[in-house]
């Protein structure tokens, strides 16, 4: 779920993707290998096929379900291979290499894709036979780059938001959840002069960092940040992103996050949370599978909430981010190709009301409901959907590291200024080598 690029990779992607990009045969057309896609039966007898899925740490886990009931039926061989964190960056690095799985998890916004060189190295899953099932709001919101399909949506898309302990809030006397940024600062205040620890940090995992920054950004990016942003009209170092941070270390220096800031991972940050030893984290989804793999629904519902945040109320910022959809590698097998495409088909056909009841996870699927056993705090993710607004990751022509810029800035190495340079600086340079117009 790590948002970030190495410049080098990012920059050689770039210039591949333009070089390669207008003459690849599947560009836009629906097609594989120069003729148009198939998409096998799901129960296609594949015995002595064997598959590789690449997955994050917090993915690792997703295919349990669909890679047992796919093998059961085909007679395939399904394994899933976990790439050390940061994941983005391992993943670019082995495909520049030649190196491809033949699914992977990933994030499936414009700028992952175009990183990932969508157009050489992935197959087009237009025409794919769960299209039609998905949910109307849900079918087109993500996975689409330059008018064709490249990512698969298998769970609902993540939004930055908070997470927070029900039972410190009711033991402090907190009855509402905050209804806009103002409060929900002084409701930090409020829990520090109480004794209580307001805010969990990740600092040493570093790729949750963003997140405060992005959601104080909500209400820009609904007034067009981004665009300006890409079209170099307004820069990383201009007030609005510059002050997100600033505002960001600020807190960090008012001493309203966990002490062990600079050392503290993932798992700690959950650990914290459910143990209430920290009162709210700033988390997306993924951040909530980590909390389920820990504790039961009912433990969940008892102890966990969530409320989307923003300067002006609750607003959540949607990011789909790599747990919630994967890719199909063009691997120069066609046979294997069109296996990857029956296990997507299965996965979001007869396998996905299994797999959602196992993930107890949200149906996109209308003729799929979802499971009873969703906790309360995914549902309120869910809802939140509706009224969320983009990130950086969705609405930027480029992803520059801004998670690492920040955790630097944690660990004491860089000024809140030079964090918004080093990535502006990043952005220009990605943006320059995409041939984007205005830099």
């Amino acid at each position: 779920m790590k948002k970030a690029l190495k410049v080098a990779a990012v920059l050689a992607t770039a210039a591949s993707f333009m070089l390669t990009g207008c003459s690849d045969p599947g560009a836009g057309s629906g097609t594989q290998n120069n003729g148009p896609a198939t998409w096998p039966a799901a129960n296609s007898d594949l015995k002595g096929t064997k598959l590789t899925i690449w997955a994050a740490q917090n993915s690792n886990k997703v295919p349990d379900s669909v890679v047992a009931g796919f093998e059961k039926l085909t007679g395939a061989d399904v394994n899933v291979v976990t790439i050390p964190d940061p994941y983005e960056q391992g993943i670019q690095t082995k495909v520049a290499t030649g190196d491809k799985p033949d699914l992977a998890f990933w994030q499936p916004t414009g700028s992952q894709l175009t990183a990932l060189n969508a157009t050489t190295n992935l197959q087009s899953l237009d025409g794919a036979p769960w299209i039609d099932s998905t949910k109307p709001a849900l079918k087109d919101i993500t996975g689409i780059l330059d008018k064709t399909r490249y990512a698969a949506l298998i769970t609902t898309p993540a939004v930055e938001g908070v997470y927070y302990n029900k039972e410190v809030f009711e033991k402090a006397g907190i009855t509402t959840a905050p209804k806009d940024w103002d409060s929900f600062i002084k409701l930090g205040r409020d829990l520090k002069a109480k004794g209580v620890t307001p805010f969990y940090e990740m600092g040493k995992d570093r790729w949750a960092t963003q997140w405060w920054v992005h959601v104080q950004l909500a209400d820009a990016a609904k007034d067009g940040l981004w665009d300006r942003v890409n079209t170099n009209k307004e820069k990383f170092t201009d007030p609005t992103i510059q002050g997100a941070i600033n505002t960001y270390s600020g807190l960090i220096k008012e001493g309203l996050f966990n002490d062990d800031i600079k050392t503290a991972t993932f798992e700690d940050q959950a650990d914290a949370l459910l143990a209430g030893k920290a009162a709210m984290a700033v988390q997306v989804n993924s951040f909530f599978t980590q909390l389920q793999s820990k504790t039961d629904t009912a433990t969940l519902n008892k102890k966990i909430g969530f409320f989307p945040i923003a300067p002006s109320g609750n607003i959540g910022t949607f990011i789909p981010d790599q747990s919630n959809a994967l890719v199909a590698f063009k691997t120069g097998d066609a046979k294997r190709e069109a296996a990857s495409r029956q296990l997507l088909s299965y996965w979001l056909g007869d396998g996905y009301a299994d797999f959602v009841a196992k993930q107890s996870t949200i149906s996109l699927q209308d003729g799929v409901k979802t499971p009873a056993t969703v906790p309360d705090a995914l549902l309120a993710v869910s809802d939140s959907l509706d009224s969320a607004v983009g990130s950086m990751q969705t609405k930027a022509i480029a992803n520059p590291d801004l998670y690492i810029f920040l955790a630097d800035m944690i660990q004491g190495t860089k000024t809140p200024e030079e964090v918004a340079k080093a990535t502006q600086d990043q952005f220009a340079q990605l943006a320059k080598a995409q041939g984007a117009a205005g830099f």
